[in-house]
């Protein structure tokens, strides 16, 4: 992303603030940008902190920096209030300025998964099971206007249906968010996610493979007028 930005505003620096909890993760990036001199345009400041964190923190600060582009890409599963989360961080944009969000389509198998077995598979202390559906929703109902976009995408998880199969299991863990599901799960449950996860609004029959439908939902927020 920083790299096409640059292609379109090459002679502008940038300040980057990254927040990122997780400290293995903030190392990876450190380590792909010192592999990369060419970045030196861009000044890093590395958050290790939550979503919420940095929120708090800079409230604390009474920071009055805006920002230009703030991406939010497959996160918002994670934070308490992904509502609030996005006032946050919509009230932070410059004139002009864009919000990226990114997170599995409703129309997706993941969302007609999260829609029967919320209940079952979300632990809400962990993720929120959130759609790009459930933002356009909420975004509606606060009247705040946004452009959506589509990125299709799909995976093979014909293993799933083979008893025992490690990557099978693995997969379904991956689907579900639980681990071991396949052991942990009463029967009934386990056989309605299957019979869920080969169902056409899921995943579709191609060439012998159980293909499931993994579409990306894009949503882009303006400043708020």
């Amino acid at each position: 992303m920083l790299d096409e930005l640059h292609k379109k505003h090459p002679e502008v620096t940038v300040d980057n603030e990254v927040v990122e909890p997780s400290s293995q993760q903030l190392h990876n990036y450190k380590v792909l940008v010192s592999q990369k001199p060419e970045l030196n345009y861009i000044k890093f400041t590395w958050n290790k902190m939550t979503a919420s964190e940095f929120e708090e923190h800079w409230k604390l600060r009474k920071l009055t920096k805006k920002a230009d582009f703030i991406h939010m890409i497959q996160m918002l599963y994670y934070v308490k209030d992904p509502g609030a989360t996005i006032s946050f961080f919509q009230s932070l944009l410059d004139k002009n300025g864009k919000l990226l969000i990114i997170l599995v389509s409703g129309e997706s198998g993941w969302g007609k998964l999260w829609r029967k077995y919320r209940n079952e598979l979300c632990n809400t202390e962990i993720s929120q099971c959130v759609t790009t559906g459930d933002i356009k929703s909420l975004l509606d109902s606060k009247g705040v206007s946004y452009q959506s976009f589509d990125l299709p995408s799909q995976m093979d998880i014909t293993e799933c249906f083979t008893e025992g199969d490690e990557k099978g299991e693995l997969l379904l863990d991956f689907l579900t968010e639980v681990l071991d599901f396949s052991k942990t799960a009463s029967p009934a449950l386990k056989a309605g996610v299957l019979e869920l996860l080969r169902h056409p609004d899921c995943s579709k029959d191609s060439e012998g493979k159980v293909v499931f439908n993994n579409n990306l939902g894009v949503i882009v927020i303006n400043k708020p007028t």
